[in-house]
């Protein structure tokens, strides 16, 4: 919206922002029931600011707000006037809050849903009031003015906040806050949402007004408030992906909330956020912010609010081309790390079992040509689309970004012994899409190691002192296969989309019967039961060293699915989990055990490791950070195996999940058994040489993580 338009719109309200607002909060239900509407209302109003005057930009706060507005128009109804934007510069506070009371506070009614989103700069600030303590306070575009040597902070408070969100009377309440507080003083990686705090600022009069008006108010509702982070610790980072930036939070939010369908708890969509964040690069853990004392988490359904239709997807018809051939689609419900493969000759599906066939991707948009199917009804703006079929290409490479605190000839360097790795590639840190970073630790400048995108050092990767850089390399080349091995099978993650219809359920064992740590299912077939809710009191499961653990697989497809479990701990250690059978004859020269097939029959439940197999699930200490993978084919995983069998693994005695040998070679020939499985690759021929080509009717694979302390 533009600066002028609504200024217009808003009329007097900014001239006497303050006590008109809180002299009409006071106005009562009778207002609004004067006004109510036969059917209930969807509200929004979205903030994002990349730009600020005296700062350093951001850059997907943009598009943060693009991908709210689109998943709230075409998941959840909302009608496009419904909701209002404002960006950069038109998001002063005084903007802001004007916003929220014009459009918000004076058209929302009893049972209509409400949505603010905040994309933005965070920081912290000391009010006159309370100088002992410092208050969260979202930084505005108009974020600072200097007076008379003093600095005056234009911020609007987070209690602010939280008091017009309970001012509405509606308990269809949702905020989702993408910024953090509290900024390191210094950072390596994904770019923070924080700023660091500045104790001699001081805040503008008027928000200090505003708040006491505010506080006089009667509470009307208790809102659903979404924070990137879980403690000020932590910050909320956005990242550059392929042709855009985001927030990790809001991208990887919207994206589960595509696919998902049913009416799904905070905590269960919380869990499945926090592992799309981790596999992005960062460990911030997205909380709700307790916003009354009586608040019940476990009864909180995700944003309040009910899909329009009961089916997921990975996008959405956006145009139709003149010739009714082309049609131009959003996919943001596709997992991140997948869209920045997805090849040319992809396929979707609309409802009316239509298929597109992608032929160009730009960021989130893409075209694809429509193959209409005879007495087919013709594609539609709005539609949701499915996948069908999943192409991404064979030469996939890791990409390490160069942290921006080498000097000239080390990044030189670098550039160089990374050129001769097999199957890596650099990039300038915070420019292209990167998996990991090359850089120095902070307390010892002349050390090379390699980096989390969040800058988490990973184990074992620092050097010596003095180490020269092409040397750092070659040593961490193995490191380097062993991570793009776990690239490759985050690949293959497809619960939103895949048609087996299998469920998942990570448990510790205790005396009394298992207790459901968290659980994975596909979405489109299974039964819409409710997921268990989480045990743990953060969204990424915690796990006691020395706990008995086990999956329970249940195949609810009417076919037999083969699987294997993949494993990363501490972004560091490739594991596998280990089914052996006994030679037929073994006093044979080599008779060493051979993996076995791990298959489970239409119907059934397996566990894993199985009860009456003699090995348990042990976890190990010191403590580390677990990923894991579980992949389903509905075709024997002969190439995987054949690979195996030729690793050195350990005896049938040891741990059942253990450290696995050739990890790129194992996935590469697990990614051609997908393939292979996929019958549509006939009618692919051309795209078949250079492309693993999956059809999501014959794979699932599912993705878990836990903290082990």
């Amino acid at each position: 919206m533009k600066r002028r338009t609504f200024l217009n719109r808003i009329g007097s309200i900014l001239a006497v922002l303050g006590l008109t607002e809180a002299e009409w909060l006071s106005l009562g239900n009778r207002y609004y029931h004067a006004l109510a509407q036969p059917s209930p209302r969807k509200l929004a109003l979205l903030i994002g600011i990349n730009q600020y005057p005296k700062i350093p930009s951001l850059g997907g706060c943009l598009t943060d707000v693009e991908l709210q507005r689109e998943l709230l128009i075409h998941r959840f109804g909302f009608q496009r006037s419904d909701i209002l934007t404002l960006t950069e510069e038109q998001a002063s506070r005084e903007f802001i809050e004007a916003a929220f009371l014009d459009h918000l506070g004076k058209q929302a009614q009893p049972d209509d849903v409400v949505v603010f989103h905040f994309s933005g700069y965070g920081s912290r600030v000391k009010l006159e009031t309370s100088p002992d303590t410092m208050q969260n306070a979202l930084v505005s575009a108009n974020e600072i003015q200097i007076t008379q040597n003093e600095q005056i902070v234009n911020y609007l408070l987070e209690e602010s906040l939280l008091l017009l969100l309970r001012s509405l009377p509606t308990n269809r309440v949702t905020a989702v806050l993408d910024t953090s507080y509290s900024a390191p003083s210094s950072a390596i990686g994904l770019k923070i949402r924080a700023l660091q705090e500045s104790p001699e600022a001081k805040l503008v009069a008027e928000e200090l007004d505003f708040l006491k008006e505010l506080k006089t108010q009667k509470s009307r509702s208790t809102p659903v408030v979404l924070t990137a982070t879980s403690n000020s610790k932590q910050s909320a980072r956005e990242a550059v992906f392929s042709g855009f930036s985001a927030g990790l939070f809001t991208y990887a939010l919207t994206q589960y909330l595509w696919e998902t369908t049913p009416a799904t708890k905070i905590q269960v969509a919380l869990s499945h956020v926090a592992n799309s964040l981790y596999k992005l690069g960062s460990k911030q853990q997205p909380d709700l912010l307790s916003t009354h004392k009586n608040q019940h988490v476990e009864t909180l359904h995700v944003t309040s609010l009910l899909p329009e239709s009961d089916i997921g997807g990975e996008g959405v018809v956006r145009a139709v081309e003149e010739d009714g051939k082309t049609v131009q689609l959003w996919l943001a419900g596709l997992p991140p790390q997948v869209l920045v493969y997805y090849g040319v000759n992809s396929r979707l599906t609309l409802p009316t079992t239509e298929q597109l066939v992608l032929r160009s991707r730009s960021g989130l948009t893409a075209k694809a040509q429509l193959f209409k199917i005879e007495g087919a009804t013709p594609a539609q703006v709005g539609q949701l689309v499915q996948e069908a079929v999943r192409v991404l290409p064979k030469n996939i490479n890791l990409i390490i970004a160069l942290d921006n605190r080498l000097e000239r000839i080390e990044r030189v360097d670098a550039t160089s012994g990374f050129a001769a790795t097999a199957r890596v590639s650099t990039v300038v840190a915070g420019e292209q899409p990167a998996d990991y970073i090359f850089g120095k630790l902070q307390q010892a400048p002349s050390r090379y190691a390699l980096f989390t995108l969040d800058g988490e050092l990973i184990p074992d990767t620092a050097g010596e002192v003095g180490e020269a850089v092409k040397v750092a390399v070659l040593r961490l080349a193995p490191k380097l296969s062993t991570l793009l091995a776990a690239k490759l099978w985050r690949l293959t993650e497809n619960e939103g989309s895949s048609r087996l219809a299998i469920k998942a359920t990570l448990e510790i064992i205790s005396d009394k019967s298992p207790q459901a740590l968290t659980q994975r299912q596909t979405l489109r077939i299974t039964s819409q039961k409710s997921l268990p809710t989480p045990h743990s009191p953060l969204p990424t499961p915690v796990v006691p060293i020395g706990s008995r653990m086990q999956y329970r697989l249940q195949n609810e497809s009417d076919r037999p699915v083969y699987l294997i479990l993949l494993g990363l701990k501490n972004n560091q250690t490739a594991t596998v989990f280990y089914s052996w059978e006994t030679p037929q004859e073994p006093d044979t020269t080599d008779n060493k055990p051979l993996f076995r097939e791990v298959v489970i029959a239409p119907g059934e439940t397996l566990t894993l490791p199985q009860t009456n197999a003699g090995s348990e699930w042990v976890i190990p200490g010191p403590a580390f950070f677990s990923e894991q993978q579980l992949i389903f084919s509905i075709a024997p995983l002969s190439a995987t195996l054949a690979v195996l069998n030729t690793a050195k693994y350990p005896t049938p005695e040891q741990h059942p999940i253990a450290p696995l040998s050739k990890s790129l070679d194992v996935v590469q020939a697990l990614l051609q058994d997908l393939h292979n499985a996929s019958f549509i690759k006939t009618e692919m021929n051309g795209t078949a040489t250079d492309s693993y080509i999956l059809d999501v009717n014959n794979w699932a694979s599912l993705s878990f993580t836990f903290q082990v302390v």
